[in-house]
């Protein structure tokens, strides 16, 4: 595909790599929803200085989106223009060191927390919790069961837009809830992460409370995401979904859950804009009743088909 304005493929105005590129890549197959249209080209780097060198090399005009598993994720149906990046099997790694963590941007919570545990590594159970990645994490500064990825974290290192490597400690990044402050064209490669010694027996029983605790709430076997909206401190986003009539709550092909009503589910047939006109709904309705303005948590990327109406009433 060719971007405005220009007549040559775009894959073919694309640096040399040592990674994969792929035109057309099906984004629905690689987000937990399932929906989606496709990216236009889509990056696999070989490693870190394999990005360096194509975030250096691309042209200025390019547009970069980057996604992890695609948990926290709606791509829109009209897809995205421009390259996807996806940091794959070479940013996996989590190897225990000197009592600390080291692991790659790519690498799913969940294996970071199993890791830990093998290592005797207390304080990084709450990440078994957690959809996704430790890129993402980062991005979002991810959290769960009372604990999120700044309490945890020594350092981070990432790519910046012009392909200059760099490596910044938890102050510099500025973390808040669900917030980083790092520029948003930064694409996080790897981190540090750090906990106290335990025993790897307390260590599991934890994270078995934790896995039991999320079937017993939250939808996990359904096409969902993760938490569609921000906790409104001091509320709960899904007591006042709840609260404001929502559990449940059916548009299209996409549903509220009943389970946990600040999950949204892809019933089976849902297009991302079902999804996302649901949420706009639910956000219009929980502000109808209690005022309060619901913050999305689920990233919303790509292209719209059309010019349908977000937010109408269901």
């Amino acid at each position: 595909m060719s971007t405005p304005g220009h007549h040559t493929p775009l894959i073919d105005r694309l640096p040399k790599v040592r990674g994969k590129l792929r035109e057309g890549a099906e984004l629905a197959k690689v987000t937990w929803f399932q929906v989606g249209g496709p990216a236009d080209v889509m990056f696999r780097p070989a490693d870190e200085a394999d990005l360096s060198a194509f975030l250096k090399g691309k042209p200025d005009d390019m547009p970069v989106t980057v996604i992890g598993v695609g948990s926290n994720l709606l791509v829109r149906d009209g897809g995205i223009r421009g390259v996807v990046i996806r940091l794959g099997r070479p940013f996996t790694d989590a190897v225990a060191k000197d009592g600390d963590l080291h692991v790659g941007a790519g690498a799913l919570d969940l294996n970071v927390a199993q890791v830990a545990q093998q290592a005797g590594i207390s304080g990084l159970e709450f990440l078994s919790g957690i959809p996704g990645t430790i890129g993402g994490a980062l991005r979002m500064n991810a959290g769960a069961y009372g604990t999120e990825i700044k309490d945890v974290l020594i350092s981070a290192t990432a790519v910046d837009g012009s392909g200059n490597i760099h490596t910044v400690s938890v102050d510099e990044m500025g973390m808040s809830y669900r917030h980083c402050d790092l520029p948003e064209d930064w694409i996080f490669t790897s981190a540090i992460l750090c906990g106290t010694a335990g025993d790897p027996d307390d260590i599991a029983k934890r994270m078995d409370e934790i896995q039991q605790a999320r079937a017993g709430s939250q939808p996990i076997k359904s096409r969902t995401g993760g938490s569609t909206f921000a906790n409104p401190v001091p509320d709960r986003a899904w007591e006042v979904i709840d609260a404001a009539g929502c559990r449940g709550l059916k548009i299209g092909g996409a549903q509220m859950s009943e389970q946990h009503c600040n999950f949204m589910i892809n019933t089976g047939n849902a297009t991302a804009l079902d999804l996302e006109q649901l949420g706009d709904e639910v956000r219009r309705r929980v502000k109808e009743h209690s005022g309060v303005e619901l913050r999305w948590e689920i990233r919303r990327i790509g292209e719209r088909l059309g010019h349908s109406i977000i937010g109408k009433d269901a």
